[in-house]
């Protein structure tokens, strides 16, 4: 099972980085490239505990459907979500943050299961391992832009 883990340093507050990683507005604003929308679920605001979101986006030239649940919620330090339907066989995003000095540390750890046995494994050797990882930080440089942004308004 192929693991992604990706440590951002953010010049912003515990609590902002945390609410923004978890704003569905917020990461339909930094998945536009992919047209990424909620479309069932909690499709707006801060999600909690319990509460799932499907996504529809477009990856690899095709349309496609994603649900996720949030399964551990410990505000403002530690969150996971974990796919309940979607391309993946399976997938947990865990996202941690902890204060560093007068900074924030949020790290992602992605692990993912490809479908379809061994053809699945030879896709994460050659591509997507290294998709999964740029689409982390494109939101996660996007996230780090808009939560610096308001310690500065």
């Amino acid at each position: 099972m192929p693991i992604i883990e990706i440590k951002t340093l953010i010049k912003a507050d515990l609590k902002t980085c945390f609410d923004l990683a978890r704003n569905i507005d917020f990461h339909k604003d930094s998945m536009a490239h992919s047209k990424e929308k909620a479309i069932a679920g909690k499709t707006s605001g801060l999600i909690a505990l319990g509460e799932s979101v499907t996504w529809e986006a477009k990856h690899f030239g095709v349309t496609q459907q994603l649900t996720s649940k949030i399964t551990a919620f410990e505000s403002p330090s530690y969150f996971v979500d974990e796919m309940v339907s979607g391309a993946f066989k399976s997938f947990k995003h865990e996202h941690i943050f902890s204060t560093q000095q007068d900074k924030t540390l949020m790290v992602d750890v992605f692990h993912f299961q490809s479908p379809f046995g061994i053809l699945g494994q030879l896709a994460n050797v050659l591509f997507l391992k290294r998709y999964m990882t740029n689409l982390l930080r494109t939101r996660n440089e996007f996230l780090k832009i808009k939560a610096e942004a308001l310690m500065t308004s």
